[in-house]
């Protein structure tokens, strides 16, 4: 399984060259899809949405795919992800993206998919792998109200892949209220390892391999 995890996509040449390290054949050679998902249950203004797609068009994919998870039969979800070389799981709401991954039934053949594929994930799409994405970790994240506005108190980890969870935007000008002092206080309530990134970081899985790649800063509560 080769995994991409970033804060905030594909922002820097290190984060684009380990992408295609993974992919191992130029981009202008291979299918990308898209995901969407956890952006649609953000209110307000998309302007990081758009330009994080843009930032993906721009490489120039031989083929560039937009894949909704929530409203299509199953069958075709899989098969457009299938068709894909690599999978890009957008920002937004990591409990909406969770919930829709589970609620349609897609997480065994969206595993199925990722053994040949590379997955690259922007924020809620790094978020879903971690088994202690759980209604107990939004309390010690300090995120349960993002949990509640979608009518839920607790989630169902769609992949529980790996032990620790990844939390981005350390020190995003976006997010003034993450820095140091905010990953100690989470670290201090958390019973499981966490990476704290920045917006020019990446935790990486290539088999049974985790590094991070970045041009940026980042933490690692064990």
């Amino acid at each position: 399984m080769r995994l991409l995890l970033t804060a905030s996509g594909l922002r820097n040449e290190t984060l684009r060259d380990a992408l295609r390290d993974l992919l191992a054949k130029p981009f202008e050679s291979a299918n990308v899809v898209y995901v969407p998902t956890a952006s649609v249950a953000e209110p307000g203004d998309h302007t990081w949405s758009v330009a994080d797609l843009s930032r993906l068009h721009g490489l120039g994919w031989r083929e560039f795919d937009i894949l909704e998870l929530n409203g299509l039969p199953r069958r075709m979800v899989l098969d457009r992800l299938l068709h894909a070389d690599v999978v890009y799981v957008g920002g937004g709401s990591h409990y909406h993206l969770a919930r829709s991954i589970t609620g349609n039934g897609l997480a065994g053949g969206f595993l199925e998919a990722l053994e040949s594929r590379v997955y690259v994930g922007a924020s809620a799409g790094s978020m879903v792998f971690s088994r202690n994405l759980t209604g107990r970790s939004a309390d010690v994240m300090g995120d349960a109200a993002d949990l509640r506005v979608l009518g839920a108190t607790t989630v169902e980890p769609p992949f529980g892949l790996f032990d620790w969870y990844l939390k981005p935007h350390l020190y995003s000008p976006h997010f003034p209220e993450r820095d140091d002092a905010w990953a100690d206080r989470i670290a201090e309530r958390a019973d499981f390892p966490i990476y704290f990134v920045d917006d020019d970081t990446a935790v990486r899985v290539s088999d049974d391999k985790v590094d991070v790649v970045s041009e940026g800063r980042w933490r690692f509560h064990p």
